[in-house]
């Protein structure tokens, strides 16, 4: 009787699973559907099918704040053979995950556990910011789940904006904001044009309250290429900017203007207390041998730099407000808020005006005349000095004094300045600024390329190149130069290396070297075959299939003069032919100069606003194949 009992249970439970197995497996139409979508989409492996979120406000009136409800529900399918993928969602002290959940098409839950953790990153240190996140597996093409999250946001601050593109393609993509009567909210659109995006608003006859629905049908996924401008810059969004609401019959004023992000900005460096008794000492000791006011100035910059480590961090409001003076100085580690307020607060305490000072660096789309969190990210200190206002920044190491890095040029930025706020912009500097030279005089000398080479770095070129070194230990330096100035070659060896002070940011950076390069000269007969083209400058530079602006580090301007003296009893027979390409954002010559003794290679490559524009691409591509075709041709010489 008992075994009758387990057999009986077993056959319900195994008919129930192969029921419940026939519900989600996908149908011969869902195979078809996902046969043409990975055709459309042949670069991904898991598809949106539909996307909604919709977007609602309440009022805690307690607080007097606005909270936003968001519930997004998807339709995931596997358009591969099978797939594997994470789905997250981020949260922090100003929000909460109130359900994150996975079904089956059958609406039964999958059993895949939900994993809650701190968010960890290399650029961050301690946050309160927090993932959920679940792995989930599609065993065959076809295959779909649905997958749910609701979130709110305690504070409408912090709500900033809606994407339509996803890290997968989207089918249908569709928002639904409800602005009660209550609140007014500016919808600001960014990068519609191009897009086929359908809009409607509808009023609720009984609460008044407005809808507004977004949607947009295939939307691409984002693109995974590096060096792409921030995505504020390259997909359609809505930035959603609470603007004021009424609470008990009072208006209450959130960001109706650049003036109030301003004020709440300032109304968070109001709650700081900064006790500059704890680096008196310090300031004395950085300024006593200064024999100027500007020296005074570089000393606590460049201790600042050189002393304070950045690390990204935050914690609830303390994302947006700065660590008091004295923690940063104390502990010798903190982010750019903490860094920026300790150069103004050892600055004034020598008795100079600086000021805390807010910026969205390069990677960011909007200026000040969006009131939004979204607008900035960063935060620096301006120093008032002789009449001109200098932009201090200490998380960019060996950054000289009156010099700013490329993420922040040409960028706004805001100024404190009592109850009031000056907006200016951070001067640009031509790729000149930042050139880096190679000189190289060779001889050719029992088989080999032989000779002394320098180098000369100014601008960015020099502060980048400074920071790598500055990170490396002692006795890794000299190895680690080696390896750059040879590009790992075997065939290269360099010795004898000389170079400037690589702790002075103040002046350009210098290194002389001899060198013997092996296995680029050949004799056949009454020629002699060289090969000149050993540092092959951009030779594998080719952007093949981008579809985003590539953009530098910095504008680059490089250039390179390489010498040969011509052997007694030859002369120059075959040179390669000159090479020159002069577009918007680029301007590349290679080009041979020869006399009776010796044969000039110069080469300079000019990437005028650090940048090469998704529409040249094409341009940059046939280029790189014809340097390519030019770097792969000798130089003959043929007995005289």
């Amino acid at each position: 009787m008992k075994l009758r009992t387990i057999f009986l249970t077993f056959l319900v439970l195994f008919g129930s699973q192969l029921f419940a197995q026939k519900n989600i497996d996908p149908t011969p139409e869902d195979i078809n559907d996902a046969k043409k979508l990975r055709e459309k989409f042949p670069k991904n492996d898991v598809a949106v099918l539909k996307s909604s979120e919709v977007i609602s406000f309440d009022l805690n009136k307690t607080e007097a704040k606005v909270i936003v409800h968001s519930e997004l529900n998807e339709q995931l399918m596997n358009i591969n053979h099978r797939a594997d993928i994470r789905k997250y969602e981020f949260y922090d002290s100003e929000s909460e995950v109130k359900t994150f959940s996975l079904k089956y098409r059958n609406d039964k839950s999958a059993a895949f556990p939900v994993k809650d953790e701190m968010y960890k990153d290399n650029d961050l240190f301690y946050n309160d910011a927090r993932v959920k996140y679940i792995t989930i597996d599609f065993p065959v093409q076809g295959y779909s789940y649905n997958y749910q999250v609701k979130k709110q946001y305690n504070d409408v601050k912090y709500f900033t904006s809606l994407y339509f593109n996803d890290e997968y393609p989207v089918l249908e993509k569709q928002f639904s904001i409800t602005v009660p009567d209550w609140l007014s909210v500016e919808l600001k659109e960014f990068n519609f044009e191009g897009n086929t995006i359908k809009k409607s608003k509808s009023i609720h006859p009984s609460s008044k309250a407005t809808t507004y629905t977004y949607s947009m049908e295939n939307v691409p996924a984002y693109f995974e290429e590096q060096n792409a401008p921030g995505r504020s810059y390259l997909y359609p969004h809505v930035l959603v900017i609470a603007k004021s609401f009424k609470n008990k019959d009072n208006d209450v004023t959130l960001f109706n203007s650049t003036a109030d992000l301003y004020k709440w900005y300032k109304s968070l460096i109001g709650q700081m207390k900064d006790d500059s008794s704890f680096f008196k000492e310090k300031v004395a000791e950085l300024t006593a041998t200064a024999k100027t006011d500007e020296e005074k100035i570089k000393n606590i910059y460049y201790w600042v730099q050189d002393n304070i480590r950045y690390i990204a961090f935050e914690d609830g409001i303390a994302g947006f407000k700065p660590d008091e003076s004295q923690n940063v100085f104390n502990k010798r580690y903190g982010d750019c808020k903490g860094m920026g307020n300790l150069i103004k607060q050892m600055l004034t305490l020598a008795g100079f005006d600086a000021r805390l000072t807010w910026i969205g660096t390069k990677h960011i789309a909007y200026d000040y005349t969006t009131p939004s969190l979204a607008v900035d990210n960063h935060m620096i200190c301006t120093l008032f000095f002789k009449g001109k206002k200098y932009f201090l920044d200490g998380t960019e190491k060996f950054n000289s004094f009156g010099e700013h890095a490329e993420r922040i040029q040409n960028k706004e930025v805001m100024i404190e300045n009592g109850d009031q706020f000056l907006i200016e912009k951070v001067p640009s500097v031509a790729s000149e600024f930042n050139k880096e030279i190679f000189k190289a005089n060779l001889k050719i000398t029992d088989g080999e390329l032989q000779g002394t080479c320098s180098r000369i770095f100014a601008g960015e070129s020099r502060t980048q190149l400074l920071y790598r070194i500055s990170t490396l230990k002692n006795n890794q330096k000299e190895e680690v130069l080696e390896r750059y100035l040879t590009e790992g070659d075997k065939n290269i060896k360099v010795q004898n290396i000389k170079n400037s002070d690589l702790k002075n940011r103040d002046q350009k950076l210098t290194m002389d070297y001899d060198i013997a390069v092996s296995n680029r000269v050949s004799d056949f007969d009454n020629d002699m075959y060289i090969d000149l083209e050993y540092m092959n400058e951009y030779k594998n530079f080719e952007l093949k299939d981008r579809k985003t602006d590539y953009e530098f580090d910095y504008k680059t301007n490089y250039e390179s003069n390489v010498s040969l003296a011509i052997p007694a009893g030859y002369k120059i027979t075959k040179l390669p032919e000159n090479l020159v390409i002069n577009e918007p954002n680029f301007a590349v010559s290679v080009q041979f100069v020869q006399s009776n003794s010796e044969l000039i290679c110069k080469k300079n490559f000019v990437f005028k606003n650090g940048v090469i524009k998704a529409n040249e691409m094409d341009k940059w591509n046939s280029f790189v194949k014809n340097l390519q075709a030019t770097y792969n041709q000798q130089i003959i010489l043929s007995k005289i």
